[in-house]
């Protein structure tokens, strides 16, 4: 399984489509066995879901983000867990250990869109 997270170092972006570079966590048997940065400077928010498909991406752990960027992770069948916020390796611990809650309103402010709360899915 591969985590990616927008990072600014080693803290969570707040916003999805406009992160600079995301952490790709890879997890063996519930254990994060290592990490690497992806660069995004060069895409476009609109294609960072495929981006992150691209490089394995299972599931995305984010603070706010827009419904078509939701929209686009879908489709892709990557899983999505928003609201997040702090260090990102402990963020993508605590979703392995089932203790990280998806924020379905956890937007950006300039998106609207109709949300449903949820749990994140593993």
């Amino acid at each position: 399984m591969k985590i990616a997270i927008p990072t600014n170092g080693t803290q969570i972006f707040q916003h999805f489509g406009k992160c600079e570079q995301f952490t790709l966590f890879t997890v063996e048997d519930g254990k994060i066995v290592g990490a690497h940065i992806l660069d995004t400077s060069a895409h476009g928010h609109h294609l960072m879901a495929g981006f992150l498909k691209e490089n394995g991406a299972d599931v995305v752990i984010c603070g706010g983000i827009g419904q078509g960027a939701k929209d686009t992770l879908d489709a892709q069948g990557i899983a999505l867990c928003a609201g997040a916020s702090g260090d990102a390796k402990q963020a993508a611990q605590d979703y392995l250990d089932g203790r990280l809650v998806h924020n379905a309103n956890a937007s950006c402010n300039h998106h609207g869109g109709h949300h449903h709360e949820g749990g994140c899915h593993h």
